[in-house]
């Protein structure tokens, strides 16, 4: 009782830096590190991950992890998306999923979008899409390692996480578990804005995962009539943020309704936009492979 105990305790006060930490807890063995990365299945071959996060929901995280699956897979390159958000999966209703996961004596198959994209989520594994998942957090984070390890993946050049919002068991899983090359960090043009970036990013550099840049999403409108551009939530302060915490602005995504009908209706894959475009050229730019 009292090793759980003390064992509870350096859990809560660990830097995950056990280069700088004499602690002998269940992250060594003999004073060496152990690796805490789950091993990929064996035959899947995933080349750079990127995790898409975000310090409060409703900011459009899984449209632009979304988006940006798509405008990496027209380049050419093999794209995968990893849904973490468990308990409130939308990937599959973006890309117009219905079909369930099957599995073999390999693993579970991920299903394929019409544009060769490979998905895993929650959804494509429930018996129907409106049935909640009610787990708790250990069940919930140990399914997004399961997503790593037991799914055939194949070749993947990117791989992109849509993680829960928050910084709670399931991103900190992922966080551990995930080989994360870096993370985008997404957010909308509010007065909390710098608060809830801030958490994202501090996290972020508790568990030493690059910060690749912020995409602000939701930064305005174009008037279809006059052509000009309109702030509902104000002027960005994209840029003030972007400077207070030393990230790279990626991008800002305009509220667009001809998008937001085609996620709807589950055609994602038909979006044309300059601005998610322009973003994943800056995005290739930062993460080579």
């Amino acid at each position: 009782m009292a090793e759980n105990q003390k064992e509870k305790e350096v859990t809560e006060e660990c830097t995950h830096d056990c280069s700088t930490c004499s602690a002998n807890c269940s992250s060594r063995e003999g004073g060496v590190t152990v690796e805490l990365h789950e091993s990929l299945n064996d035959f899947s071959r995933v080349r750079k991950v990127i995790g898409v996060v975000s310090g409060k929901g409703g900011v459009g995280k899984s449209i632009v992890t979304s988006l940006m699956s798509v405008m990496f897979s027209r380049k050419g390159y093999k794209t995968a998306i990893l849904d973490a958000d468990i308990t409130g999966p939308s990937i599959p209703k973006a890309f117009g999923l219905n079909e369930r996961a099957m599995g073999s004596e390999k693993g579970i198959h991920p299903v394929i979008t019409e544009g060769g994209i490979k998905v895993m989520s929650i959804n494509l594994l429930l018996e129907n899409a409106t049935d909640p998942v009610v787990w708790r957090g250990p069940i919930l984070a140990g399914t997004v390692k399961q997503f790593w390890s037991d799914v055939v993946w194949g070749d993947i050049d990117f791989m992109f996480v849509d993680m829960p919002p928050g910084t709670g068991d399931v991103p900190l899983t992922v966080y551990q578990s995930l080989p994360l090359d870096g993370i985008i960090v997404v957010t909308s043009p509010q007065d909390l804005v710098s608060m809830i970036v801030g958490k994202a990013v501090k996290m972020a550099k508790l568990m030493n995962v690059p910060i690749l840049g912020v995409v602000e999403n939701m930064s305005y409108y174009v008037c279809p009539d006059c052509g000009k551009k309109h702030y509902p939530f104000g002027e960005s302060k994209i840029d003030e943020v972007a400077k207070e915490f030393d990230l790279k602005v990626i991008a800002q995504l305009p509220i667009d309704p001809k998008n937001a009908k085609a996620c709807d209706d589950g055609k994602i894959e038909s979006i044309v936009s300059d601005e998610a475009k322009a973003a994943a050229d800056v995005l290739e730019t930062l993460i080579h492979i």
